[in-house]
């Protein structure tokens, strides 16, 4: 099963007989508090116009529990989780897409959730929000309940599983690679990485379009870095949302990963672990 799905796609998928479940997940990673302006605000962007049908997911509130010792975007609860899909009509016999602004992290961080938890059919709709060339409304939409209920499956690592397969498969860090090597940290206690972790910034599984590159040069570009099919691989990022989308693109290039959630935000927090800086993975 294809884990993205393009607007045209989509589109006609909406006109079928077994319409996808849509879901809007607008967030941004927001440093606006410090330089004194309003974070961003999905639901109001959502009211001001969407894709008919869909239904807004707040990704703070229901793809993570509140910040704290795991990290600035932690685990749902799990029942709180499955009651915010069954109230956005997720059922598990129906097909779900998942969008949002265009940087994709977010619908990640959805999509990783929903097939974590046993949904057999999610997609990303690829470039977002931007790629949608048909009409957007502003109604909000009550959709029937659906019947989905969560069951986690593999796929999961805690800060002990990172480390380790940091030494004994691929452990990939998502974040830019200025924060990765310690020159910066605009947002958690300390700089650097999981030693061990190798550099892989997110942003170049996209083209200057959004969208994906196509899956054999993520294949390719994978390959480059350690992580290939029959590998143990895992990613991280800051808080586990930009890791989910790395995560989509090995998904893309038919590769399986695990997600480190707590990711920097919880490693960093912890003064016990170990922090490398610099270019060099050790």
């Amino acid at each position: 099963m294809n884990a993205i799905i393009s607007a045209s796609e989509l589109a006609s998928e909406l006109t079928g007989e077994n319409p996808p479940v849509l879901l809007d997940v607008r967030w941004q990673l927001s440093l606006a508090k410090s330089a004194g302006e309003p974070p961003f605000d999905g639901r109001a962007a959502y009211e001001a116009g969407h894709v008919p049908g869909a239904v807004y997911v707040d990704l703070d509130r229901e793809l993570a529990s509140a910040p704290g010792a795991h990290g600035r975007h932690p685990l749902p609860d799990l029942a709180e989780f499955g009651a915010a899909m069954r109230r956005s009509g997720v059922s598990s016999g129906t097909p779900v897409v998942v969008y949002d602004g265009g940087q994709g992290w977010a619908a990640a961080r959805a999509w990783w959730l929903l097939r974590w938890t046993g949904h057999p059919d999610v997609r990303v709709l690829d470039g977002g929000l931007p790629t949608w060339e048909g009409p957007l409304e502003t109604s909000v939409p009550t959709p029937a309940e659906g019947d989905f209920e969560p069951e986690p499956g593999a796929g999961l690592l805690d800060a002990d599983g990172a480390a380790a397969l940091a030494r004994s498969g691929v452990l990939l860090d998502a974040r830019a690679g200025e924060r990765y090597r310690g020159e910066v940290e605009p947002i958690d206690p300390v700089g650097g990485h999981i030693p061990g972790a190798v550099s892989a910034p997110t942003t170049e599984n996209v083209g200057a379009d959004g969208r994906f590159l196509p899956a054999e040069e993520l294949a390719a570009r994978f390959k480059a870095l350690g992580a290939s099919e029959g590998t143990e691989i895992g990613v991280y990022c800051g808080s586990g949302v930009s890791a989910a989308h790395q995560v989509l693109a090995l998904a893309v290039a038919r590769i399986p990963a695990s997600l480190y959630v707590g990711s920097w935000s919880e490693w960093s927090s912890d003064p016990s672990r170990p922090v490398a800086v610099g270019p060099d993975p050790q």
